[in-house]
């Protein structure tokens, strides 16, 4: 399958308001893109013929919560890596946790399972939900991620995420190291 690219924005009458927040915060942030627009995809293995065409990985976009659903984490893992939570909590002295609601989702980062994306942190403006980004990404040049909706991908570099796109929504992150295998498999 082959996809068209673009290195420019969708007609802004096309898309919704939600994308068109993120297209003018990268084009406020002077961040390029490269951008896939396709049929909604919202897991990895749908992503892979739009990775192969965009050149680089879609890394996962996990929103996560603790047990009472009171604190949030949203974390950046390479598509590819499985992913057991208790491998998390223990990193970042949480109690055990769990995917967040679609709700909670919503609310915090207005954005809908299977479209969750790094640029939902602008939603943020209450920065309830923390970064948690895994460090083999930064083994990565380029990243891609959703903007805010599955219908779309967006290639950025890596450098510009970390310096200029979460700089420029005033978010820090925190990495973490998760385990390609496990010890109780």
């Amino acid at each position: 399958m082959q996809f068209e690219l673009f290195d420019h924005r969708p007609d802004p009458s096309s898309v919704s308001d939600v994308e068109n927040r993120c297209y003018d915060c990268l084009e406020q942030l002077q961040i390029p893109f490269t951008r896939i627009d396709h049929e909604p995809a919202d897991t990895i293995e749908i992503c892979h013929p739009i990775e192969k065409n965009l050149g680089t990985k879609i890394c996962k976009n996990l929103f996560l919560a603790n047990r009472q659903q009171t604190v949030f984490y949203l974390l950046l893992i390479p598509g590819d890596k499985p992913f057991k939570t208790k491998y998390l909590s223990k990193q970042i002295n949480s109690s055990r946790l769990s995917f967040g609601s679609a709700d909670k989702m919503m609310k915090l980062l207005n954005i809908a399972p299977g479209s969750v994306s790094v640029f939902g942190l602008m939603n943020d403006k209450d920065k309830a939900v923390s970064l948690l980004i895994d460090e083999d990404l930064k083994n990565d040049e380029d990243i891609g991620f959703h903007p805010c909706k599955n219908t779309s991908t967006l290639k950025i570099r890596y450098d510009d995420l970390i310096h200029r796109f979460l700089p420029g929504i005033d978010r820090s992150f925190q990495y973490v190291e998760l385990p390609w295998t496990f010890d109780d498999e």
